[in-house]
């Protein structure tokens, strides 16, 4: 059992503080999201972390040491936030999952950066077009943020949607990643 403590990475991302939790021996991202107003320090981050996956935050989180050569999670997410919307295509997650949970979290890693599809359309890629509710509730329980990109999926009626983290940032990674308002539905 890996007892070494996971290490968090703190990326400025559309205007917002990132925070990636990873793991240092094979550098899978374990929980992720933004920092936001009412939570400056991520904490309901490493909450989720201690409610969905406790194996991975009973190890404990300690900050990349300042200074330190970035790594892959830094420079990926950090290429990302400057414009190559592809970097964070490649980087390592894990996180606890049903069956039909961890279709939905790789179907979201299909839809490419530009692009959004509804909850109906995930629940299709995901293998089980008649359960909407179900794919909605992968969204809803994803752990890693951005790099499983829940913020492409959107309402059947145009609309956003909700999102963890706050609609503006929704709204500012569907702009950084290129989508316009008229093109998410396009094929």
């Amino acid at each position: 059992m890996i007892t070494s403590p996971l290490i968090r990475t703190v990326v400025d991302i559309v205007g917002a503080p990132f925070h990636a939790i990873w793991a240092p021996e094979d550098g899978a991202i374990v929980a992720a999201g933004f920092a936001t107003e009412e939570d400056p320090a991520a904490d309901a981050l490493v909450a989720r972390l201690r409610s969905i996956h406790a194996d991975a935050a009973e190890r404990g989180i300690t900050d990349a040491a300042p200074g330190a050569a970035p790594g892959p999670v830094a420079d990926a997410l950090r290429a990302y936030a400057d414009g190559d919307v592809t970097a964070i295509d490649r980087l390592a997650v894990r996180q606890p999952e049903t069956p039909f949970r961890g279709e939905v979290w790789r179907a979201l890693r299909e839809v490419p950066a530009g692009r959004a599809v509804t909850y109906t359309e995930l629940a299709g890629l995901a293998g089980r077009p008649s359960a909407v509710r179900a794919a909605a509730s992968g969204c809803a329980n994803n752990l890693v943020a951005l790099v499983v990109p829940c913020h492409r999926i959107v309402r059947s009626d145009g609309g956003l949607g909700g999102y963890l983290f706050g609609v503006d940032i929704k709204t500012r990674l569907l702009q950084h990643e290129g989508a316009r308002q008229r093109e998410l539905f396009s094929d």
